[in-house]
């Protein structure tokens, strides 16, 4: 996986540790960047100089000078998200399509301290480097895990204690609802919203106020307002 971006890079190598693989780093001729520079050198990983051109073929993205090759991402299992703790919050996303939306929750979730990300395996996005580019090198602190089956998953966290909340748009105010202390937050697919057997899964839909002529918001926007919401129980 390529990730590319001064900010993007610097976070990385900043929060460095033996779960993120990094093969080598990728500079135009050019680049001078100390912080990236010197943080690439304590890191010891290999770097490569390479014309304009060379790094404008790797990625669509700009680069802006410096590319880093790492290792695939590494998904971890369910029950380290939830471990043993009296209080858990973990996002689930109900075949979310757009990669951009799933690195800006990335972003959400680590800024807010979300205990971790499922996805299914299946009919939705997976961590790439769009996602990576898009949640600005926080991507490798969050906790994400694919399962196979969404509906098994919500059975098996009611069984451990979460209550599951949905985000529709004719559910109740998500002001007015008592947390628990395990929660898991659904979030549909983008165009669909949640899918039925998930949504029937559920122990309370929540909805966002709408006070203008939108009736909806985007996926992470929604999530960003409903964790804080959560975090905050």
């Amino acid at each position: 996986m390529l990730v590319s971006g001064r900010n993007n890079v610097k976070e990385i190598l900043k929060n460095f540790h033996e779960e993120i693989i990094i093969k080598r780093a990728i500079c135009q001729n050019n680049f001078n960047e100390r912080d990236i520079l010197s943080l690439l050198k304590i890191k010891k990983i290999p770097v490569f100089y390479e014309e304009k051109q060379k790094l404008d073929s790797l990625v669509k993205n700009n680069h802006q000078g410096v590319i880093l090759e790492v290792g695939d991402f590494n998904y971890t299992s369910l029950d380290n998200i939830i471990g043993n703790k009296e209080k858990c919050t973990i996002l689930i996303l109900d075949h979310l399509e757009d990669p951009h939306n799933l690195g800006a929750i990335v972003r959400t979730a680590e800024a807010s301290g979300i205990d971790g990300i499922v996805l299914p395996v299946n009919r939705s996005v997976s961590v790439n480097e769009t996602v990576m580019k898009t949640s600005v090198g926080t991507l490798f602190n969050v906790k994400i895990c694919q399962v196979t089956n969404l509906n098994n998953t919500i059975k098996y966290l009611k069984k451990c204690g979460f209550f599951i909340y949905g985000a529709s748009m004719d559910g109740e105010d998500y002001k007015k609802v008592d947390y628990a202390p395990k929660s898991a937050l659904i979030i549909g697919n983008e165009g669909n919203g949640l899918t039925r057997i998930v949504r029937d899964s559920c122990d309370c839909i929540v909805s966002i106020p709408m006070y203008g002529k939108v009736n909806s918001l985007n996926a992470s926007v929604a999530t960003g307002i409903l964790v804080y919401e959560l975090i905050n129980r």
